[in-house]
C-alpha cells in the first residue's frame, strides 16, 4: 500500500482535474449534457461529465466499428496485441495512485482498499489477458485422407460493457481485457455514479498505443446510454455487471434489435454456512463480518445471508457483533478508514429502507442500524426467518441477515432457498461434508473455509437469476470468439 498520508490524499483531491469527455475514437470529446460527479464523502461535485445521447453512441460504436472491420488491431499477431496489452499494464501502474484516488472519490472507497485491491485486480486481469493473447490455439480435428478440417476462434466485433460503480475498474478490466485479447475492440459505459476513472483508464489505453476506435468510453444514464447500446444493432456482443433488474432489460433491448448475445453478471443474496467442525470458529466469524462489511456490503458476491448451527451460533453472532461496532467507518481518503460511506444518498435511503422493513418483520437488531450524516454503521439482524425481505432480496449494503439451523440437510436448503446464485460458503472440518454440500449448493462460486478467495485462472459468475456466462479465467475468451469451421477438400 502506498504510505501517502491522509492529509495528501486531501490536498491532491482538492487539486485532481480529471477528464470529463466521452472517449470516442482516440480522443476526448463534449458534449451538450453534462451530468455532475458527485462525492459520496462530502456530497461536493468533483466534475461535470459529458453525458451521452443516442448520437454520442452512434459516434462510439461507428469508431469501434472501423477500428473491428477495416483497423488493425483484429488482424495484429496475437503477440502484438499482448505487448500493447501489457504497455497498458504498465501505464495504470505508473499511475496507480492516481486512479485509486479517483475511484474513493466517486464512489467511496477507501483509499486503502482502491489502491491495494482494486488497482491491484484491474493490473492483474490485464496483464494475465495479454500473456493469454498469444496462447490461444485453433483445431484440426482429425478427417480422412482426402480432407481438412479447420476449428478457428475469431472475434465476435463490437462488444458493448455496461459496469457498474461497486468495482468500476475492477469489473470493466473483466470485460475489457479477455475482449480486447481475442480482437475485439470495446465500447464502455460506466456507471453514472464513477466514470472518471474509466476516462483516465482510456487515456492511457491510447498512450499505451491502442489504435483509435479500439477502446471508448461514453458516459450517461443506462436508461439512455445503456439502452443505445443495448439495442443498437452495430454491438455484437454486450456484457453487463448490475441488477437483476437491469439485466432484464439488456436481455429485451438485445431482442427488439439484433439478437446480440447478451452475457450478465448479476445480484446475489449469498449463504455464508458456518457447521460446528469449522476448523477455526473465531476465523469463521471474522471472515464472515469481513465479507459484509468490506466495500459497504456493496457487492454482489457479498455473505449477506449467514446460516449458523444453532449449538455455536452465540459465540460467532458475538464476535461478528463485536467486530462490527469495532470497524472504523470514515471518510475514505483516511488510509486508516475500514468502510466509507455507501455511494449516494439516493442509495442509502433504500438500504435504511430495508432496515426499516427488518426491523417492522420482526429480525432482532444486533449492531448498527443507523447513520451519521453520510455513513451508515455496519448492520447485523439475527432472529431473522426465511421468508423475511432481509433475507431474500439484495440489500447491496453493510446489512447482515443471520439464520440458524439444527441439521445439515435444513442448512443447505436454506441456502438454496433463494432466486440467486451467485455466491456461497461452507465452513467445515471434514472432507466429505464439504464435497457434499459445495455439490448440492446452487452457486457460480463456493469457498471452503474462506470467503472471496481466488485469482484470476478461475471463472467467476452466477446461476439462476445471478445471470450466465462467466468473467475471468479462459473461459471468459469464449464469450468474445466465434468457432469457425473450414472444411477442405483435397
Amino acid at each position: 500500500m502506498t504510505d501517502v498520508p491522509y492529509e495528501d490524499w486531501r490536498a491532491r483531491a482538492a487539486g485532481l482535474v480529471p477528464h470529463t469527455g466521452h472517449h470516442i475514437d482516440g480522443a476526448f470529446q463534449d458534449g451538450p449534457e453534462t451530468t455532475p460527479v458527485v462525492a459520496p464523502r462530502d456530497g461536493r461535485t468533483i466534475a461535470h461529465v459529458a453525458s451521452a445521447g443516442t448520437a454520442q453512441v452512434d459516434g462510439a460504436v461507428a469508431a469501434a466499428r472501423r477500428a473491428f472491420d477495416t483497423g488493425p488491431w483484429p488482424r495484429l499477431a496475437p503477440a502484438e496485441r499482448k505487448a500493447a496489452l501489457l504497455r497498458w499494464a504498465d501505464l495504470v501502474e505508473r499511475d496507480r495512485e492516481t486512479l485509486a484516488l479517483l475511484v474513493s472519490l466517486e464512489m467511496g472507497k477507501p483509499i486503502t482498499d482502491a489502491y491495494g485491491i482494486e488497482l491491484r485486480a484491474l493490473i492483474g486481469c490485464l496483464r494475465w489477458y495479454a500473456e493469454a493473447a498469444d496462447k490461444q490455439l485453433d483445431e484440426s480435428p482429425r478427417g480422412s485422407a482426402s480432407s481438412l478440417a479447420l476449428v478457428t476462434r475469431e472475434p465476435v466485433g463490437v462488444v458493448g460493457a455496461v459496469v457498474p460503480w461497486n468495482f468500476p475498474l475492477t469489473m470493466a478490466a473483466w470485460k475489457i481485457a479477455p475482449a480486447l485479447a481475442t480482437g475485439c475492440t470495446v465500447v464502455l459505459k460506466p456507471a453514472e455514479e464513477s466514470p472518471l476513472s474509466a476516462l483516465h483508464l482510456a487515456a492511457l489505453g491510447t498512450e499505451a498505443g491502442l489504435p483509435p476506435g479500439v477502446f471508448n468510453v461514453v458516459n450517461g444514464p443506462g436508461e439512455v446510454a445503456g439502452r443505445a447500446l443495448g439495442e443498437h444493432p452495430g454491438v455484437d456482443v454486450l456484457a453487463f455487471t448490475g441488477s437483476t433488474e437491469v439485466g432484464r432489460h439488456f436481455l429485451r433491448y438485445a431482442a427488439a434489435s439484433n439478437l446480440k448475445r447478451v452475457w450478465l453478471e448479476l445480484g446475489g443474496k449469498s449463504p455464508n454456512i458456518i457447521l460446528p467442525d469449522a476448523p477455526d470458529l473465531d476465523a469463521a466469524a471474522d471472515t464472515a463480518a469481513w465479507g459484509i462489511f468490506f466495500n459497504a456490503g456493496e457487492m454482489c458476491s457479498a455473505p449477506s445471508r449467514l446460516l449458523v448451527h444453532r449449538s455455536v451460533a452465540d459465540r460467532v453472532l458475538d464476535r461478528i457483533v463485536a467486530r462490527a461496532e469495532s470497524l472504523r467507518v470514515g471518510d475514505p481518503l483516511d488510509p486508516a478508514t475500514e468502510m466509507g460511506p455507501l455511494v449516494s444518498t439516493a442509495h442509502q435511503a433504500r438500504v435504511m429502507e430495508h432496515i426499516e422493513a427488518a426491523r417492522a418483520s420482526g429480525a432482532r437488531l444486533r449492531a448498527g442500524g443507523g447513520v451519521d450524516g453520510r455513513f451508515l454503521a455496519p448492520t447485523v439482524f439475527d432472529q431473522v426467518k426465511p421468508e423475511m425481505r432481509v433475507a431474500r432480496e439484495e440489500i447491496f449494503g453493510p446489512v447482515l441477515a443471520v439464520l440458524e439451523f439444527d441439521d445439515l440437510d435444513e442448512a443447505v436448503t436454506l441456502a438454496n432457498d433463494t432466486e440467486y446464485g451467485l455466491a456461497a460458503a461452507v465452513w467445515t472440518s471434514d472432507l466429505s461434508t464439504a464435497h457434499r454440500v459445495s455439490r448440492a449448493l446452487r452457486a457460480g462460486t463456493v469457498w471452503v473455509n474462506c470467503y472471496e478467495e481466488g485469482d484470476m485462472s478461475v471463472p467467476f459468475g452466477g446461476v439462476k437469476q445471478s445471470g450466465h456466462g462467466r468473467d475471468k479465467s479462459l473461459h471468459a475468451l469464449d464469450k468474445y470468439t466465434d468457432l469457425k469451421t473450414t472444411w477442405i477438400e483435397l
